[in-house]
């Protein structure tokens, strides 16, 4: 089995961040549409890579919504706020594995089964960007206004009141004239649970494609950690980045990305070898480890022998000889001259490696630290007027009320608090000591990256010893089977 390529992510357009749904359903769809809010055209015509863009909507939903500027319109009407979330926003990876009408085949019964079904309205668009003779990234957009539709087609609330109750099951005054409550979503699109739900059933879905089609990949919804597969995550890029790098344009964020995939590259033909010496290892120590079997160096020589013996030229044999003198003093460095001490040899090599992946774990986890702290400061700033507006609230039911139609963005400026406080206690953001870790975190994966090619080589020393001596045991056996064939016909 292979692993395929799985993304799926979501987030928020809203306007606390300067978001239009209107100018993103344009961007998304390749249109031009007009905002009333804004009074303002987005025109996206011109853009590439848009195969299809339509409108799902569920029975309940106005029939006029299938045109997407008189929804999102309406939207925008529906959300006063300045600081309102207007929808959620989804960005999909489709398979290379799959014809364009498969995947969007795929896509649209995803979204009819897992968002219609459920009462959203979805807007999604199919984009197959050039990748200028790259791997293609065929990937579908899909927008939902947070909002639910209620059964007679109006717009229906986010929230509702949940009142706190005493031991008595009374409502608890507030002090303000009102009683103590928690706002509670009325659906459970934007929970952890469902988003999880709405992972794996992605996932599901194009892995009974694969199984349709014969085809030996797999995707899988869940992190590295979770699946138990001990690599690097690489960072989330998003579309600004992508383009950039489309254009041969360099970024921190792609810096990175390429360097993770070299490592776990690395990592995984180390790995695999390992894993495979040791395997070999268990299956041959048996037969190599009986009365007068001959040794480790006696195998190599008996399988340099040989093929010297069917060399063609002065030059071959010379290099045979070199070859093999090579092996030989690797086995000496190494103390290596039976089964048992190219067992204990794999297994330094094994927790060498490990202990390698673990440090490279560290400063992984950092750097990625590192490269996202300019964005909490950005979002520190931009949502630090919403907190300072809490601190001037004095009244219980007035900050409720407050927290209630801000609780996106003080969560934002929570978190991005609490990683900045994280890295500078003093309050003091200070980007040249950042750049200064970040170069020496650099410095020590270099260090650590040349160690992986020491231990790659290694595994590459080792693989050839594996097979040449698989090649003289064949012989040795063949040869064995045949005397003991003459020796019944003499008898």
């Amino acid at each position: 089995m292979t692993i395929a390529l799985f993304h799926f992510h979501v987030t928020q357009i809203k306007r606390s961040a300067g978001q239009s749904a209107v100018a993103a359903a344009a961007y998304r769809s390749g249109e031009k549409l007009h905002s009333e809010y804004y009074g303002e055209d987005s025109d996206y015509t011109r853009k590439g890579g848009v195969i299809c863009s339509e409108i799902l909507l569920p029975a309940n939903a106005p029939p006029e919504y299938a045109d997407r500027e008189t929804l999102w319109n309406a939207v925008e009407k529906v959300e006063r706020g300045k600081k309102a979330q207007l929808a959620y926003s989804f960005d999909i990876a489709l398979q290379n594995e799959f014809s364009m009408e498969e995947n969007i085949n795929l896509a649209r019964q995803f979204l009819l089964e897992q968002f219609v079904s459920r009462g959203m309205i979805v807007d999604f668009a199919v984009h197959s960007p050039d990748k200028e003779g790259g791997i293609s990234n065929p990937h579908f957009h899909v927008m939902c206004p947070i909002r639910p539709m209620e059964p007679n087609g109006q717009w229906g609330n986010k929230q509702r009141r949940e009142y706190v109750l005493d031991e008595d099951g009374d409502r608890i005054p507030d002090g303000a004239g009102d009683y103590v409550f928690n706002a509670v979503p009325t659906t459970d699109w934007g929970s952890p649970e469902t988003l999880e739900h709405w992972r794996q059933a992605w996932a599901e879905l194009c892995n009974a494609k694969f199984a349709e089609k014969e085809l030996p990949s797999r995707i899988d919804h869940r992190s590295y950690e979770r699946q138990g597969v001990d690599l690097l995550p690489t960072i989330h890029e998003g579309p600004t980045v992508r383009s950039m790098e489309r254009k041969g344009i360099a970024t921190e964020k792609g810096e990175f990305n390429r360097w993770v995939k070299a490592t776990n590259a690395a990592i995984r033909d180390i790995r695999k070898k390992i894993a495979a010496l040791a395997e070999w290892l268990k299956e041959v120590k048996g037969e190599l480890s009986k009365p007068k079997a001959p040794d480790l160096v006696s195998l190599l020589q008996a399988y340099f022998d040989r093929r010297n013996a069917g060399a063609y030229s002065q030059k071959a044999r010379i290099n045979n000889l070199k070859e093999m003198n090579t092996l030989f003093n690797y086995l000496m460095e190494n103390g290596i001259h039976d089964l048992d001490t190219l067992e204990t040899h794999v297994d330094a090599l094994r927790a060498f490696s490990d202990s390698l992946k673990a440090k490279l774990d560290n400063q992984t986890a950092h750097m990625k630290e590192i490269r996202n702290l300019p964005q909490y400061l950005g979002t520190y700033h931009e949502m630090k007027p919403i907190y300072d507006g809490l601190q001037k609230i004095k009244f219980t039911r007035s900050r409720e009320k407050y927290k209630t139609d801000h609780v996106a963005e003080l969560r934002q400026f929570y978190e991005a608090r609490r990683k900045l406080s994280a890295q500078f206690p003093d309050g003091k953001f200070d980007r040249q000591k950042l750049d200064e870790e970040y170069a020496r975190l650099e410095q020590e994966h270099e260090e650590t990256y040349a160690q992986f090619k020491s231990i790659r080589a290694d595994s590459q020393q080792l693989w050839k010893i594996k097979s040449y001596v698989d090649s003289a045991r064949k012989n040795l056996e063949h040869t064995q089977q045949h005397t003991s064939h003459k020796q019944e016909q003499e008898i």
